[in-house]
């Protein structure tokens, strides 16, 4: 499932984008992409600010389970928890992705799009796991602490000497302390830049080493640098190798190839049965946010395949021609009847065309087949919401209340927990659900003004009333440094 936020309150949209949850805010540094980092300022600061007015994220069960198990054998061999480790797709189809922290990982969309095999963009993920495993973000804030060291210190001197030049009438010492303050923060800057790039050339170290200890080739990881380098040729023809926060494609690429092409594994391929999936993923989120007029050329009716007609399924639904989709759905189903993620889309389609109530089986199913893709069970939580069926709506609490263990960072999903709750007359609870929700999208002001309305109808101790206390208690989050 696909969804956006922020567009009308309709109980799902196609594509949600949502702003960055306050539990996901984190000074965000240490990516792969090149020539969309080459800047001379840190790509650190860059994307703490994009973190700031929040990132076009997305949602979607299918693409998120394939990004996990394509992952979790990297987290294996580099020692890091698989289970305290989230994926975070941003609907941006550039060719990026980037770590937050110790257990996030940011991954564009175009990632996927843009890659042909699973091999690539396994080698973004062990590229990114690098970092995780390097403990990467943590040592670029002690270095940001040593460079702004230097530059205050040059700052310090300079000012001393600027100060000292005016009071003896001296144009030389004036200009020279300028000259070190200027100075203080060009090292300090050039420090950094230094340090960011050793950090990647060893996460692309790392990489070639986890796919080894996988029995992966690195193919992909040579191609996605042979890639970038040809995107780069104009870009960096005059730039300065040292303003730069990543090697240059070009030298990423001679230092792995020799290495990778090393490997027993280099031939390797990608099981079949991974390939399919990830061709179909592909045609998903191309079908969800392309231009469907170049979709229709890239997956015409000329082409039978299975992603092609996932593609012109949600073309179709996308379009507003909903008998149609449903009947290319349907189509899909018959071929695979034990696909979580036809269901759901059937579900979706009905749900988003204002029939909730026939949405529920189809998305009943999909949740039988995939119990713990927290995406769909939301969906299905709000098509039992909207039903207008008592019996229904009491089933949605239950469901959403479920869903909200497992992703408690999901807006849409506190906003169906209220409607739901609201339905049933128990505006309390509704209104610390929405609490919960604004709470999660940042905003605790707002937040504790709804939970002091809940805990003032909740008894007191009991597990709401505590809910609604810890937000009234709540502080703003900081952002990481940066």
């Amino acid at each position: 499932m696909l969804k956006r936020c922020l567009s009308r309150l309709s109980p799902v949209r196609t594509l949600r984008f949502a702003p960055l949850p306050a539990a996901r805010r984190a000074a965000a540094g240490l990516c792969l992409a090149a020539a969309s980092h080459l800047a001379v300022a840190p790509a650190l600061a860059q994307e703490t600010n994009m973190a700031g007015r929040g990132l076009p994220l997305v949602r979607d069960a299918e693409t998120e389970q394939l990004l996990r198990d394509y992952l979790n054998p990297i987290l294996k061999a580099a020692g890091v928890p698989g289970g305290s480790t989230e994926i975070v797709l941003i609907n941006d189809p550039r060719f990026n992705a980037f770590v937050a922290d110790s257990h996030r990982v940011f991954i564009n969309t175009g990632v996927i799009m843009q890659s042909k095999t699973p091999n690539e963009v396994i080698g973004v993920l062990a590229h990114e796991t690098g970092h995780m495993a390097g403990n990467h973000l943590i040592k670029l804030h002690e270095e940001m602490a040593k460079a702004q060291l230097i530059a205050a210190v040059g700052m310090l001197v300079g000012a001393g000497a600027v100060a000292a030049g005016a009071a003896s009438g001296s144009t030389s010492m004036g200009n020279g302390g300028a000259a070190a303050m200027s100075g203080g923060l060009g090292i300090a800057q050039r420090t950094l830049l230094a340090y960011q790039r050793s950090e990647e050339e060893a996460a692309d170290r790392a990489a070639l080493k986890y796919l080894l200890m996988t029995k992966q080739s690195a193919k992909g990881m040579v191609e996605t640098f042979r890639r970038l380098a040809n995107e780069e040729i104009m870009v960096t023809r005059y730039a300065d190798p040292y303003a730069q926060t990543h090697p240059f494609s070009r030298e990423r690429l001679a230092a792995v190839e020799t290495l990778a092409e090393q490997s027993p594994y280099w031939n390797a391929k990608d099981p079949p049965a991974l390939q399919a999936r990830h061709d179909m993923v592909r045609a998903k989120l191309t079908a969800f946010t392309g231009q469907p007029s170049l979709v229709s050329r890239q997956y015409p009716p000329t082409d039978k395949s299975l992603p092609a007609q996932y593609a012109r399924a949600i073309i179709a639904y996308r379009i507003g021609d909903p008998q149609g989709a449903l009947q290319q759905i349907d189509a899909l189903i018959k071929q695979q009847p034990k696909n979580p993620y036809f269901w759901e889309l059937k579900g979706q389609a009905l749900l988003e065309g204002g029939r909730p109530r026939e949405a529920v089986a189809p998305l009943r199913q999909a949740v039988s087949l995939a119990p713990s893709a927290g995406p769909i069970r939301i969906m299905y939580g709000q098509a039992l919401a909207n039903s207008g069926d008592p019996a229904m709506v009491k089933q949605a609490v239950v469901e959403l209340q479920r869903a909200a263990q497992q992703e408690p960072d999901d807006t849409a999903l506190f906003r169906s927990l209220a409607t739901a709750y609201a339905a049933q007359g128990n505006i309390p609870m509704a209104d610390l659900s929405t609490a919960r929700g604004i709470m999660a999208a940042g905003s605790c002001s707002e937040a504790r003004r709804y939970a002091a309305r809940a805990q003032a109808a909740l008894k007191p101790g009991t597990p709401a009333w505590l809910q609604a206390d810890d937000i009234i208690s709540c502080k703003p989050p900081r952002l990481g440094r940066g």
